[in-house]
């Protein structure tokens, strides 16, 4: 199995089984996504306490590239330091948008499935809807689009 499929694979398992996914009734911040180009509405519930993301978790509905994105990204940040979460946006964002982008895939684990769609301009939307919701939820704005 190359890496090609491994990463298709991680991106078709989250998609079908996603983590951390529904309402939190006890999370301190929340913020809505929505992708008006293609119809992703998700929302991004946060508890934070302490500077530290004690749960994140979130529900909506989209493609299999925004669910896939949305349920790696709790993976990687429940637990961690909000200065952490925020890095790990920038690497991201870094990642999908910027053609210059000399991103560690290593360093980003199972988030670096998602670098092939870079490749898809009009997937990257998709990808990045909830880590644009992510950040609108620590910043306590209600709600992040992509456009």
């Amino acid at each position: 199995m190359d890496l090609k499929d491994l990463y298709q694979d991680i991106i078709l398992d989250h998609n079908k089984a996603p983590r951390n996914f529904g309402k939190c009734s006890s999370c301190s911040h929340s913020a809505e996504g929505l992708n008006p180009l293609c119809g992703d509405e998700l929302i991004v519930y946060l508890n934070i306490e302490d500077g530290v993301i004690d749960k994140v978790t979130f529900e909506g509905t989209g493609c299999a590239i925004s669910i896939a994105s949305a349920s790696l990204m709790t993976e990687r940040l429940q637990g961690k330091p909000l200065d952490e979460a925020e890095k790990v946006f920038g690497v991201m964002h870094d990642m999908l948008v910027k053609d210059d982008a000399d991103t560690d895939l290593a360093s980003l684990g199972k988030l670096g499935a998602l670098a092939g769609v870079k490749e898809y301009p009009s997937r990257v939307k998709c990808a990045s809807l909830c880590w644009h919701a992510l950040m609108a939820a620590i910043n306590n704005e209600a709600i992040a689009t992509t456009e």
